[in-house]
């Protein structure tokens, strides 16, 4: 080599990925703006993240990146933007791809979008800095199907425990809490799937702070949704989950519903959402709000993508009390189904919809029976005294097995007087939740009886018609009915149905009994291969 270009290299290897550190800005303007927004929930005090150094992401990572150029990641872009897993294992068993550029390629366009003033989106909160020397080491190897996750990195809603990185669930009290791998991280590896890091998510998985904006957490800062930073809402819990994968930084990601938390940030960023039956999905490792009601689930950009994952995800774990067996995934019935012949039920309500109104005309032009309905009227009452009840003992029970030794944080109550310390910073929105779940008085018994009750009434509010028509799915629009699924232990899948004249996202979402994932997805697939509705941010 000659000596001008070692003093090129050089000057390269230090300074190369310096020139696009992240600067922190004064962000007053853009919160003055949005204090005039109607929705209070857009009214932002803060938008980056006080305790969050983005620069820390990359330090053990820049020295990969300084050998992949902005041409490198042009020429990836047609064989890795919006494509799904199939198609890019199909690419790496033919050797046009590697799985070490596949992460090089997520890597450089977290870079590129999150660390740009003008494009960021909050959307990851961490980075694993292994994840070239794992994805070298998977390049040894081939998958054994293109349906596999072998290979494929995945980013993880931050409140699911993976040992490399810290689980925060946003709160600044656990920015250094590195825990055990959850059970759902334990099954990925299983699969093959890399970790490429953590997603940005609303704090405690909006179970923290009464009408505070979707997406906010202290460690992470805003979340902002790709179709309108600033002006549409993120979706919450899985914020950063549903923002991430819209924005093609990572093939697929996880996220975790009690209810409404993967189907609304999926709907209101054009993806593919999950919330499984409870119980196949352990939650086991992962922050709680309630162990009546929580489950992990994926959140993709296409419905085959979503399947895969979820198939790798399911198992049986001793652990979670809750746990069922593994369902058998007919890939084969997924992948060849159309809507001929299904009969799905829709909100009477909803069809003043218009793109709730087109996905219906689509699905019977396409030979799908279409049955309206009105739901009975249910008593639904006490639906967040479960939530309240569960988290004030579920929370303990996790920060007892999982946090750091040192943290001398055991309850809902101490958590509360820690954020005091530093309320602007810290908890800038209230605590409000956190204050109604330590004054919360319900009795066991009381506790007991809600279940049964909340549980018999969700299923009522969707078995009348499901049996009354025998139908084999209901359609609902983004998360509207999600608590009465979650009630019911119900799976839904939501699928990108189109955009508003605002331009923000709306989905499709499909409902079903207990452990149908199979027929939902059949529908889901077959829907999405009709109609095609989403668009990328960018």
């Amino acid at each position: 080599m000659k000596k001008s270009n070692i003093k090129i290299f050089i000057f390269l290897l230090l300074f190369g990925c310096n020139n696009n550190d992240w600067q922190a800005y004064d962000e007053y303007s853009e919160i003055k703006f949005n204090e005039k927004n109607a929705n209070k929930r857009m009214q932002f005090k803060f938008i980056q993240s006080k305790f969050n150094d983005k620069n820390n992401w990359f330090k053990s990572i820049n020295s990969y990146l300084i050998h992949f150029s902005e041409e490198d990641y042009q020429n990836l872009k047609p064989i890795i933007l919006e494509k799904n897993i199939p198609y890019i294992q199909k690419n790496i068993l033919s050797g046009v791809l590697t799985y070490e550029k596949l992460a090089l390629f997520y890597l450089y366009r977290i870079k590129k979008i999150e660390f740009n003033k003008k494009t960021y989106l909050n959307s990851i909160i961490s980075l694993n800095h292994n994840i070239i020397l794992e994805a070298r080491e998977k390049d040894k190897k081939k998958p054994s199907s293109i349906y596999s996750l072998y290979g494929i990195p995945i980013l993880l809603k931050d409140n699911i425990n993976f040992d490399g990185l810290p689980t925060t669930a946003g709160s600044a009290l656990l920015r250094d809490n590195i825990s055990e791998d959850s059970f759902v991280v334990k099954k990925l590896k299983e699969s093959g799937a890399i970790i490429l890091g953590k997603t940005n998510l609303s704090e405690w998985a909006y179970y923290f702070c009464n009408e505070c904006p979707l997406g906010y957490s202290a460690i992470g800062g805003q979340t902002l949704n790709p179709y309108g930073r600033k002006v549409f809402e993120s979706g919450g819990s899985s914020s950063g989950s549903g923002v991430a994968i819209s924005a093609n930084l990572s093939s697929v990601a996880l996220g975790s519903e009690t209810s409404g938390s993967i189907l609304s940030p999926s709907s209101l960023n054009s993806i593919v959402g999950l919330k499984p039956t409870i119980g196949l999905v352990s939650r086991t490792g992962i922050v709680p709000i309630s162990s009546t009601l929580d489950t992990s689930g994926p959140m993709t950009k296409n419905v085959i993508d979503n399947v895969i994952v979820f198939n790798s995800i399911m198992s049986f774990d001793k652990d979670d009390n809750y746990s069922k067996k593994k369902i058998k995934i007919d890939y084969k019935k997924i992948i060849s189904s159309s809507l001929n012949g299904f009969r799905l039920g829709v909100f009477k309500e909803l069809l003043k919809e218009p793109l709730y109104k087109k996905a219906i005309e689509d699905i019977q032009e396409a030979g799908g029976v279409i049955i309206p309905f009105n739901p009975p009227k249910i008593n639904f009452s006490g639906f967040r005294k479960i939530l309240d009840f569960d988290m004030k003992k579920d929370l303990p029970k996790y920060l007892l097995k999982y946090s750091e030794n040192n943290l001398n944080i055991k309850n809902v109550s101490e958590i509360i007087s820690f954020n005091l310390e530093d309320s602007l910073n810290r908890s800038p929105y209230g605590q409000g939740i956190f204050k109604r779940i330590v004054s919360d008085n319900t009795t066991k018994e009381d506790f007991e009886m809600l279940k049964i009750r909340l549980k018999l009434e969700g299923k009522r509010y969707f078995d009348k018609s499901l049996n009354e028509h025998s139908l084999d799915a209901i359609l609902s629009i983004n998360n509207y009915h999600a608590a009465y699924a979650a009630a019911a232990y119900y799976p839904c899948l939501t699928v990108p149905m189109g955009y508003r004249d605002s331009g923000i996202p709306a989905n499709l979402t499909f409902i079903g009994p207990s452990f149908s994932e199979n027929k939902l997805y059949q529908i889901g697939f077959a829907y999405e291969k009709l109609t095609n509705k989403r668009i990328p941010p960018f």
